[in-house]
């Protein structure tokens, strides 16, 4: 699904995720959560401040393996329980943001197909993005969204 943009400012990334889309949903609108699996293999979150709400803020770090650290924010645009989040992301605050993302959820069978959709200003970043290895970020990201929600839902 890509929203109706253009395909050459996108990234798409998708997992059927084993848990129930109320608990995945669960799993993005709470920062206790969201430290625990959000991000690729080796990262650790740690969240400064979140208010899941429309114009509410999450800023936080992102803690690489090598000990580097990643300041992030995300500014939600809109919140629709429990089918849809859609955000503007950055990194350092008071810069512009760097994409758009919108996530969706769709029931299907047991579990629940997660898509995450970046939306960049033009190819030129998209690529850029391609580059730093996002298409394989999200997926180990949606990967650890899996392990921990099937353990929560198992909890």
């Amino acid at each position: 699904m890509t929203l109706g943009y253009d395909p050459a400012n996108i990234l798409q990334v998708e997992r059927l995720v084993g848990a129930p889309i109320e608990l995945v949903f669960r799993m993005f609108s709470d920062a206790h959560h969201l430290d625990q699996w959000w991000g690729p293999d080796g990262f650790q979150n740690e969240t400064h401040e979140m208010e899941f709400s429309v114009g509410g803020l999450w800023r936080y770090t992102m803690h690489g393996p090598d000990g580097k650290d990643w300041p992030n924010w995300i500014r939600y645009q809109d919140i629709t329980p429990p089918t849809r989040i859609a955000y503007q992301h950055g990194a350092e605050m008071g810069e512009p943001a760097h994409f758009d993302g919108v996530i969706t959820l769709q029931a299907e069978g047991t579990g629940t197909r997660v898509t995450l959709t970046l939306i960049f200003a033009t190819p030129e970043a998209r690529d850029a993005t391609l580059k730093f290895g996002a298409v394989e970020g999200g997926k180990q990201t949606l990967a650890r969204l899996d392990t921990y929600a099937m353990a929560q839902k198992n909890a």
